[in-house]
């Protein structure tokens, strides 16, 4: 659980040490990257896990991604009756089923292999394992491209999650887990717009199942597919340049692990209606970590600044700056409550680009009321719909 598989030619730990100048950018990401390996006491968040899963059907979507594998590997470590391994890219379906069962046979009924944007498919799942619990991580999360193509983010993170969703109210899942991210904080890109809608469609599942429906939401994960480590590494290993937004640009980064295990303890205590938001600790630069690849893999590779680009933030944000948000009693993890979305309320997965600009583009005076709230801070009791909170606990601060 400690490795950071950053770095093939040896661990974290191991480069700080040899680390020259123990100012240096370099030096600094190194010693932040340990102190993240390091993370809360695992024990006492495996305890809660395993409380929740032990004998339990789970199924995981996009159980062949970064996260949703970790997910998987971290629950077969379990007492769980089943895990559901669903993907819609059939070699990442392989490869967790090989790293899972052992063998590359794709025997296992527990191998999926579905889209979450076909909903026939989608229930076809739930009607053949009954699952009891979902965590759902699928989901199109390359910022740049989903501004360029705001139909597949529409299509994917918003119809395909309501697809999920619509199918564990069905078969009556108990607990049902939304992935989501820190870009939903504030949105301002398609991608965090996207996921801002997924978390108010799980808090309208909770309120209509008086079901722990709850979110997650995180930063970035080093080492993940596309991710910013192995981005810099191939560019290294090309001999650069090194491509950085800008200087100054920073974000909450945390392990693989680590993230996963923070997600399934928040799973474990979350409460309907709940974003559930993860200690991330303080932001990192991007910088300092291009500088630390260079110096690991092509020390005279060049950097180089390209600008933001449309939709990204210079500095990233876990919930809105004057957010109030409840401890729990898993260490790392705070609640706030989400606003809901009636899903009648949404466009069609088909919809044209004027319809779905509406809820995913830059708000402008064309936008509904209700969209603007949204997106916006604003007391609790001004949620999209007629829906009121369910749970009986107090609630405090505004929607992230």
């Amino acid at each position: 659980m400690k490795t950071l598989r950053l770095f093939p030619r040896s661990s974290v730990t191991r480069r700080a040490r040899e680390a020259n100048a123990t100012d240096s950018p370099g030096a600094r990401l190194m010693a932040r990257l340990e102190e993240l390996a390091g993370g809360p006491p695992p024990d006492a968040i495996h305890t809660r896990v395993r409380e929740l899963v032990a004998g339990r059907r789970v199924l995981v979507t996009g159980a062949g991604g970064s996260i949703g594998s970790e997910i998987v590997r971290q629950l077969s470590c379990f007492e769980v009756s089943a895990v559901v391994m669903l993907d819609g890219d059939d070699t990442a379906v392989h490869d967790i089923s090989l790293e899972i069962d052992g063998n590359g046979l794709l025997e296992s009924p527990h191998a999926v292999l579905a889209d979450i944007r076909d909903a026939q498919a989608v229930d076809r799942v739930f009607e053949m394992h009954r699952p009891e619990i979902v965590i759902h991580a699928a989901a199109l999360k390359h910022l740049p491209l989903l501004e360029r193509f705001p139909h597949e983010a529409w299509a994917t993170n918003v119809h395909g999650t309501l697809n999920v969703l619509a199918a564990a109210q069905r078969y009556d899942v108990e607990r049902f887990v939304n992935i989501s991210t820190d870009k939903a904080a504030s949105p301002c890109s398609v991608l965090g717009r996207s996921k801002r809608i997924t978390e108010a469609l799980c808090a309208q599942a909770a309120v209509a199942t008086c079901s722990p429906y709850v979110s997650v939401r995180f930063g970035n994960v080093l080492g993940s597919r596309g991710s910013v480590v192995p981005t810099f590494i191939r560019q290294a290993m090309r001999g650069g340049p090194l491509s950085v937004t800008h200087p100054n640009a920073t974000r909450f980064l945390m392990t693989i692990p680590q993230a996963t295990t923070l997600a399934l303890g928040a799973a474990a205590v979350g409460e309907p209606q709940d974003i559930l938001v993860l200690d991330m600790g303080e932001p990192v630069r991007i910088l300092d970590i291009a500088r630390a690849v260079s110096d690991e893999f092509s020390p005279d590779c060049p950097i180089v600044f390209t600008g933001l680009r449309p939709g990204e933030k210079l500095h990233e944000e876990l919930h809105a700056p004057d957010t109030r948000l409840e401890p729990t009693v898993v260490p790392g993890v705070r609640r706030m409550t989400s606003a809901t979305l009636d899903p009648s309320a949404l466009p069609g997965p088909d919809a044209g680009s004027e319809a779905i600009a509406a809820f995913l583009t830059p708000p402008d005076t064309a936008r509904p009321a209700h969209l603007a709230m949204l997106y916006e801070d604003g007391p609790e009791e001004q949620l999209v719909g007629a829906s009121a909170p369910h749970s009986g606990r107090p609630r405090e601060g505004a929607v992230g």
